[in-house]
């Protein structure tokens, strides 16, 4: 299982930048690709990795193995960073807010709408708190389903794809019937303009409603700049535009009262030539931060 780190080298160039003996948090451990640099170009760094993914801590424990003396993985969402041991004496806290390769490559995390499995999409699936995406399609109401995909996927035929799952025949449990209703319910031709599969968004907006994406995230901002080391580094990517604007709008919000500056006027996005190797890194956007001693 493979995963390649998005903008991985500039986000290497904006540690070394800020210190060459960091203490770092991985925000998002995922199969630990950024840890995994990390430890590899700072020799003398210790690396936290955390996630709520009990598979992907798993994962990446056996993984970097060899970093044990420098490397920790820690089983904790960024949502409660405050429960975090000595949160506050980091240098540098990395944030990759994107789906891993595991979740998505896993056909029974449900996650994938090229994969057939249950319609899960927990990140975290020992969390029985959590309702899995075919419990949220069946126990929502059709003007509920329809705010989550406007408002989580920005899908323009919200109220006609959420009224045809309140109206299926059959049960929708397995991301493959989800697909199947998709195709049969939007027009074709709004389907052959599409410049990506018809129910990426859907699927999108899913999986921010079951794991709570945007509330944890909004939770991490909020908490980010009171528990953290004074002269830290923060360094955030996103995939899609609400997670960007979250972090855009607390980044000058944290400038403007003097938590500290703003070191990426505009995202900094993939090159060409890192397209062309991982397109699955075309939509990233990378912003950081650098706080100020009170």
């Amino acid at each position: 299982m493979h995963h390649e780190p998005v903008m991985l080298n500039e986000v290497i160039t904006l540690i070394k930048s800020h210190s060459s003996h960091a203490k770092i948090l991985d925000g998002t451990l995922g199969l630990g690709g950024y840890s995994e640099a990390f430890l590899q170009n700072f020799p003398e760094s210790f690396v936290l990795g955390i996630d709520r993914d009990t598979q992907a801590i798993n994962f990446s424990r056996e993984r970097l193995q060899d970093y044990s003396s420098r490397f920790q993985a820690l089983h904790k969402n960024f949502g409660s960073l405050d429960e975090i041991p000595d949160i506050n004496n980091f240098d540098v806290y990395v944030f990759d807010l994107g789906v891993s390769n595991m979740q998505l490559s896993l056909p029974e995390r449900g996650f994938s709408f090229q994969n057939d499995g249950k319609l899960d999409m927990r990140m975290n699936p020992d969390d029985e708190n959590l309702l899995t995406a075919a419990e949220v399609l069946k126990t929502c109401d059709e003007k509920t389903l329809t705010k989550i995909f406007r408002d989580y996927g920005e899908e323009r035929f919200a109220n006609l794809i959420a009224s045809a799952i309140k109206r299926a025949k059959y049960p929708i449990e397995t991301t493959s019937d989800l697909v199947k209703l998709i195709r049969e319910t939007l027009p074709q031709p709004v389907q052959r303009k599409m410049g990506s599969h018809p129910a990426r968004r859907v699927f999108q907006a899913l999986r921010i409603y079951v794991n709570n994406e945007t509330g944890e995230l909004e939770n991490l901002l909020e908490t980010l700049p009171k528990v953290a080391h004074k002269e830290a580094l923060i360094i955030f990517v996103s995939y899609h535009s609400l997670e960007d604007r979250l972090v855009k709008l607390s980044f000058r919000e944290w400038q403007k009262n003097n938590k500290g500056k703003i070191l990426t006027r505009h995202p900094i996005t993939p090159s060409d030539e890192e397209i062309r190797r991982n397109y699955k890194s075309r939509s990233g956007k990378l912003r950081a931060f650098c706080l100020i001693m009170d």
